[in-house]
């Protein structure tokens, strides 16, 4: 196997460390041909809190990943996520130098370029820059300009931002795990990737990742991205609930949620029981309805906050595609239904798609951002680049490039530009 056709993608979360290695075949079709997966420790929120326990099980699930597939990983695009993630818009101008005003797609770049010029704080830096529409000579809903006829070319964008400390300390540990960070990717685009159609994307679709300790939001109206939000709420929350609730410790109350759980209370038999263990005695026979009830509460306020988030900003009533649920908590039995009376929109829950080699486990909506992440490389050339027009590690709202580097990351991104262009 051509170690050049591989591409590989590290999904560190708050609860799961997932490694999937893919292959490119001549067909140009994905292949996962290498899986880790592994309890994440060290991680809190998708923040590092502890670089030895996260370092150990990233490398855990790079070892395994490895092991599946027999090659040695040595970089990978990687997900981020976590509430310093946030997000502004800016607009990049330009004025058409040829003489025969055809834009190229260097005046595309250049656009994007001086869109990219923003103050930011010196704790912040660049993850993403998102065209959301061009305009031509002030002709708007242009989604590629090249090629056409102008004198002045706009473009605005949707610029995701990240903490610096916080991406340094992931980059860290990806590297002490022996790895190099090829790019780094907000989660719900990853997903994105994986799981949505551009029909939806151009009608309007929230996509709401529902992670270990976080819920990642990300809009998509006429085919680009509108939106994006973190929301400090996730998983981890129900299955806190469930150990106060209950009295048992959170390991149990883990797996009681995906043995028993549900998210309608209405749905399950009161008769129902479940032994639930117990700090002062071995188990107690609890009503599962009233495990149920703990997880419902929860749940409900995830989605009302999310609920509440598309209504502060406007986009609640301009998706038509409905909302799309990704993330492990998407698994629970009944969230469509208790999703749909919150959002008063068609509800899905989204499962990866467009990869081969998937088993019934990476399958399921907890694996989206890992194979939406192989997806993108696979469009952007086995073991090529940055994806996302950002090198890990880079400083300050300009990332601290030098000129030479930022035309190098911006001939990149123009390949990976089009997975987001109709």
């Amino acid at each position: 196997m051509s170690r050049d056709a591989l591409i590989t993608a590290i999904d560190v979360g708050s609860s799961k460390v997932c490694a999937l290695i893919a292959e490119v075949e001549r067909e140009g079709r994905t292949r996962v041909v290498g899986v880790g997966v592994v309890p994440s420790r060290g991680m809190r929120r998708g923040v590092v809190v502890n670089v030895e326990q996260a370092v150990e099980a990233i490398a855990a699930a790079i070892a395994k990943a490895e092991r599946t597939c027999g090659a040695k990983i040595t970089a990978a695009r990687v997900t981020v996520g976590g509430n310093h993630i946030s997000a502004l818009s800016n607009r990049g101008v330009v004025g058409v130098s040829h003489p025969d005003r055809t834009i190229r797609q260097a005046d595309v770049q250049l656009a994007l370029e001086q869109a990219r010029v923003v103050s930011l704080p010196g704790d912040r830096q660049i993850i993403h820059i998102l065209p959301r529409a061009f305009l031509v000579d002030g002709q708007e809903g242009v989604h590629n300009p090249a090629g056409m006829v102008g004198y002045r070319l706009e473009v605005d964008t949707h610029i995701v931002t990240g903490g610096t400390t916080v991406i340094q300390n992931l980059t860290q540990c990806l590297r002490r795990a022996g790895v190099e960070v090829e790019s780094l990717v907000f989660a719900p685009l990853a997903d994105a990737a994986a799981v949505l159609s551009e029909e939806e994307k151009e009608m309007g679709v929230a996509l709401v990742d529902i992670g270990g300790g976080t819920t990642n939001l990300a809009v998509f109206t006429e085919g680009s991205v509108s939106y994006t939000g973190v929301l400090g709420l996730g998983g981890g929350h129900v299955s806190n609930d469930i150990a106060v609730g209950l009295c048992t410790p959170l390991g149990s109350a883990e797996e009681l949620k995906l043995a028993h759980g549900h998210a309608l209370a209405g749905a399950v038999d009161e008769r129902e029981t479940v032994h639930v263990p117990t700090f002062g005695a071995e188990s107690e026979e609890v009503s599962r309805r009233r495990l149920v009830e703990i997880m419902e509460a929860r749940l409900e306020e995830i989605c009302g906050l999310v609920a509440a988030e598309l209504g502060r900003t406007g986009y609640s009533g301009v998706l038509p595609a409905g909302v799309v649920l990704t993330g492990g908590t998407a698994e629970t039995p009944g969230i469509e239904d208790l999703a749909r009376e919150v959002f008063g929109l068609p509800v899905r829950v989204g499962r990866p798609r467009g990869v081969a080699g998937l088993d019934d486990i990476t399958r399921g909506p907890a694996y989206a951002a890992a194979v939406g992440l192989l997806l993108w490389g696979a469009r952007t050339g086995a073991g090529a680049g940055a994806v996302d027009g950002t090198r890990a590690g880079q400083r300050g709202g300009r990332l601290g490039e030098q000129p030479a580097q930022a035309a190098g990351v911006f001939g990149r991104l123009v390949g990976w530009l089009r997975s987001f262009l109709p």
